[in-house]
């Protein structure tokens, strides 16, 4: 096993199932039967040959691991891939939500179920490869394929303002994108090479790292999205349906984050920190501004989808803070993010499939009739608001801890996007979960069934275990991120007080 190219099999192996539900003939109901079970085993197969990664991955190597290189498009550019402690704990999460996102759709997707569970397979394909490219060329590929499954999730299985949401999403995105293929054309012509390890040990010029950085930035902030190009992250998750709004929020939003620690600081240091007060504006903006947005709302949806604003600049304050404790902090909260923000968007899938609407005066009284998915839904709502004891307090904790090493006013600004948050996550709540049980339409709500029981129990767990015992996923990523903030300290001369993470034994 130690020759496969098992990243390859790891990123192509759900076009297998592809191909399978392609084939897929009979009667409707047949079909749709089929291509579920077909879709679900699939990602599961694909989440357990990920775990080899995992299970044979060097944490305390910095290096890419897992490398595979081939010659392609006639020597200008190469098949290149792998993943280091910076990418790897990324296709794992890719990975072990897909399965979630194929149970959630069982029932509540009816029509197309074929072609639906075609896109989502496609897509988890192009989000692992956008993960583990070590190739320009190879990356830009991953990262704009991946527009046009989730542009079809939202513009066809999507709700009443499905066609303007999926448009919106759809053109804010590829703008951005446009501006930084433009950058990675000029990095070939300075560099001679798409390679990305050669890339980012290659000394650009000042001016050139100005202008490249500010392309990959205006791609990767509106992946994210950043204050103030966030405006169709929530038309999205309102009109997406609760897999396409659980992908968007814990993997897509993921790779602007990802682009910024993978190309921003490594391959321009000195625009970065050029930029990083630049940064720290908008990140503060981002999440005191969309934080009190969030307590405006009226639809759990656009409320839960404002809060991945705010909790989005907490990482992007983490990363340009350029210390350890931020990067890997920024990283960890990438990840907790992932898990909470995903489970929450299933949460609110479970009420909708029975009530058919995701207005918060709606409900009211739900623990009466749904204890098991009010506990269920109050651990996701702890974790969101950064409990000390679950996933979201370690993220939030280490990003503040190493921004405050690098500005002080910056940290105890964002700090307040704590205290926010607690305000709009406990009032929705309190409202969809407290109080009297007065609406005739809640009188025979059902609680969570088996199905639905098995989909959340384990992001429960993992909720919590994180919060408790942090280590694995910092130690993935440590040796990768004491390296990269080295590397930015030798190319910048700005010295930072620390370059080890706060979590060894």
């Amino acid at each position: 096993m130690a020759s496969w190219p098992i990243l390859s099999i790891t990123t192509f192996l759900p076009l297998a199932g592809v191909a399978f539900i392609v084939i897929l003939r009979g009667s409707e109901e047949a079909v749709k039967r089929n291509a579920r079970w077909a879709a679900l085993w699939t990602t599961l197969v694909t989440f357990a040959v990920s775990l080899i990664l995992l299970q044979r991955f060097d944490p305390s190597s910095p290096e890419f691991q897992f490398v595979e290189k081939l010659r392609w498009m006639g020597g200008a550019s190469t098949y290149h891939m792998g993943v280091d402690g910076i990418s790897l704990p990324f296709v794992i999460l890719t990975t072990a939500l897909m399965p979630f996102c194929i149970a959630a759709s069982w029932r509540a997707i009816d029509t197309r179920v074929k072609e639906y569970m075609i896109a989502f397979l496609v897509l988890e394909t192009l989000m692992i490869g956008t993960f583990s490219a070590l190739d320009l060329v190879l990356f830009y590929l991953f990262f704009e394929g991946g527009l046009i499954p989730m542009f079809l999730i939202i513009g066809v299985w999507g709700g009443p303002r499905r066609v303007y949401a999926s448009f919106k999403f759809f053109l804010y995105t590829l703008l951005g994108s446009v501006l930084m293929l433009l950058a990675i054309m000029a990095m070939f012509w300075d560099a001679g090479t798409t390679d990305i390890p050669t890339l980012m040990k290659h000394a650009f010029p000042r001016n050139m790292q100005t202008w490249a950085w500010l392309a990959f930035f205006a791609s990767f902030a509106v992946k994210m999205p950043m204050w103030p190009v966030h405006t169709w992250l929530p038309d999205a998750h309102v009109e997406a349906p609760t897999a396409g709004s659980v992908i968007l929020a814990a993997i897509l939003l993921k790779m602007g984050g990802y682009g910024f620690v993978r190309f921003s600081l490594p391959m321009f240091p000195l625009a970065s920190a050029d930029f990083a007060p630049l940064v720290f504006v908008m990140s503060v903006i981002a999440i005191i501004y969309t934080s009190l947005v969030a307590l405006m709302q009226e639809d759990i949806k656009k409320l839960i989808a404002y809060s991945s604003v705010a909790h989005m600049g907490f990482v992007t304050m983490g990363i340009f803070a350029v210390t350890a404790q931020g990067v890997g902090g920024g990283i960890f909260q990438m990840v907790s993010h992932g898990i909470v923000s995903g489970a929450l968007f299933l949460c609110v899938g479970v009420v909708y499939d029975r009530m058919h609407t995701r207005e918060i005066a709606a409900y009211g009284g739900l623990v009466e009739r749904m204890p098991l998915y009010a506990v269920a839904f109050m651990v996701f709502t702890m974790a969101n608001v950064g409990l000390p004891g679950t996933s979201g307090f370690v993220g939030e904790f280490l990003t503040l801890l190493g921004t405050f090493k690098v500005n002080i006013p910056v940290a105890t600004l964002a700090t307040l996007g704590v205290i926010l948050s607690a305000g709009y996550a406990l009032w929705l709540y309190r409202k969809v979960v407290f109080g009297k049980l007065e609406k005739p339409a809640l009188m025979n709500i059902r609680d969570v069934g088996p199905r639905e029981i098995a989909i959340l129990l384990p992001l429960v767990v993992l909720t919590i275990l994180f919060g408790v015992y942090p280590k694995p996923i910092l130690d993935m990523s440590q040796a990768s991120v004491t390296a990269l903030v080295s590397n930015y300290e030798r190319a910048t001369g700005v010295k930072r007080a620390d370059v080890s993470l706060p979590v060894r034994n």
